[in-house]
């Protein structure tokens, strides 16, 4: 133990060694890719802003209980399988109808997407208001295999989306 250090008015201190300053910019870690969050279906998730934006500018259908968007990913992208994301406009209602919907278009495409999607593409559901937490659920099902058919279709006749 190192001896006491006086002080002023006579009281002791003591030093438990050298203090150290350091300059050196603390040490980041790389950043990695998110790991893709996997449904039970097999469906990955999407999560990040990035990709919502580019399935935005891409292929889009509308119908009556939602809008879907999707996008064939590029081959430089080392993504495998369908992913597929969910939102919801404060429009649609507060959070608990948000919620609701969202929960709707969730179960759609958990029964849908596996079978009538393709490996390599992205798929984003967007609530209506007012529609999604009302359509007819078995109509929304049909709705969602029939608006990924025709967006297939304007991918394979080249159609550019604008």
């Amino acid at each position: 133990m190192t001896p006491p250090v006086p002080l002023l008015d006579g009281q002791t201190a003591s030093v438990r060694g050298p203090a150290v300053l350091s300059f050196e910019a603390p040490r980041k870690r790389p950043r990695l890719p998110p790991r893709p969050k996997i449904q039970k279906s097999g469906l990955a998730i999407i999560t990040q802003r990035r990709d919502f934006l580019l399935a935005a500018r891409a292929f889009r259908q509308g119908t009556t209980g939602f809008h879907l968007q999707a996008r064939k990913r590029e081959a430089g992208e080392d993504i495998a399988g369908i992913r597929v994301g969910f939102t919801c406009s404060k429009k649609v209602g507060n959070a608990v109808a948000r919620g609701h919907a969202k929960r709707r278009l969730r179960e759609i495409a958990r029964a849908v997407l596996p079978v009538a999607g393709l490996e390599g593409w992205d798929y984003v559901l967007v609530g209506r208001n007012g529609a999604t937490a009302s359509a007819d659920f078995e109509q929304m099902k049909v709705d969602l295999a029939r608006a990924v058919a025709r967006l297939h279709d304007l991918s394979a006749r080249g159609v550019i989306p604008s």
